[in-house]
């Protein structure tokens, strides 16, 4: 009798949880993987302290500004009080939020799920130069499955990372928003799901011929700062030159940052916006996880 499986997704879950044994059997790799970013948020984020550039510090009032204007006591008071709020207006004004740490924490999110998904390009080099690939090919699995599997256990390690430097953020300064409930997590979360999936696909997509692992190195180093830094991870895109703008504006890493904002740090949602960009990012993840399967059926081989 033969008891083989029918289904379209028959050893999905078997080779997914392979792919995360790799990760949660080898504690020091889970380790090293949160290091960097952790380390860019408490080094990066405190020694920019952009807070304390705009601060009422930052504002003082000398002894020749008041003997030139002939200011009065009551007028000196009032100058101060002024100047002891503008700090937390600019700030608001320009990240949506009195913390730029927690501006910043948003934007490691994103950098963790982008670092983690592109090592799911170099699983699959690594599955084919050791034979694995082969062997999952002599089985009743389909070679989508093969692929989905990596892009699912990329997405739940990213997942599952945010959610340890959103713990980490806490204690080194990160604020949430007037308008954050718990439940704007699973926003937050299903805001991962979509970029992880469409990320570890176009990764996947660009190494599924590659028998070289200098390849997948090689993409890793190409297109990693250019993603993080054209996007709103560390600066507000409304206030980057305006050719920056363009690109910035077309990536769906900032369409997922400006939306985890908005669940976490921001005083107000705007959900015409956030449809928006649950929109872009949706649509991202299809149209990538597609190729990535289209590819799949047509690249590999034994």
């Amino acid at each position: 009798m033969n008891n083989v499986s029918k289904s379209k997704l028959h050893g999905l879950w078997a080779l997914t949880n392979r792919e995360l044994k790799k990760w949660y059997k080898a504690p020091t790799v889970f380790i090293l993987t949160l290091i960097q970013p952790v380390i860019w948020l408490g080094l990066l984020g405190n020694a920019l302290n952009l807070g304390s550039l705009v601060s009422s510090g930052s504002f003082t009032i000398s002894p020749e500004l008041i003997s030139s204007l002939q200011l009065t006591p009551a007028q000196i008071t009032g100058l101060q009080g002024f100047f002891s709020g503008i700090g937390d207006s600019i700030l608001q004004s320009t990240f949506g939020t009195t913390s730029y740490i927690s501006f910043m924490a948003v934007g490691m999110i994103a950098f963790t799920a982008l670092f983690t998904t592109m090592f799911s390009g170099m699983s699959v080099v690594w599955d084919r130069r050791l034979g694995f690939l082969n062997k999952a090919l002599s089985t009743p699995v389909s070679r989508s499955v093969i692929i989905i599997s990596k892009v699912l256990s990329a997405t739940l390690r990213s997942m599952f990372q945010a959610f340890i430097i959103l713990i980490i953020a806490v204690p080194l300064g990160f604020q949430v928003g007037e308008a954050f409930t718990p439940i704007n997590i699973l926003g937050v979360f299903a805001f991962l799901f979509l970029i992880c999936m469409g990320l570890s696909s176009l990764f996947i997509a660009i190494n599924i011929r590659s028998t070289r692992i200098e390849t997948p190195m090689a993409v890793m180093n190409l297109l990693n700062l250019p993603l993080t830094f054209a996007s709103s991870a560390f600066f507000p895109i409304a206030r980057m030159p305006g050719w920056l703008q363009t690109v910035a504006n077309v990536n769906p890493l900032s369409y997922t940052m400006d939306g985890m904002r908005q669940l976490l740090i921001n005083p107000t949602i705007d959900y015409s916006k956030l449809a928006i960009q649950y929109g872009y990012v949706g649509i991202f993840a299809a149209i990538l996880t597609t190729i990535g399967i289209v590819l799949s059926w047509r690249y590999l081989n034994k």
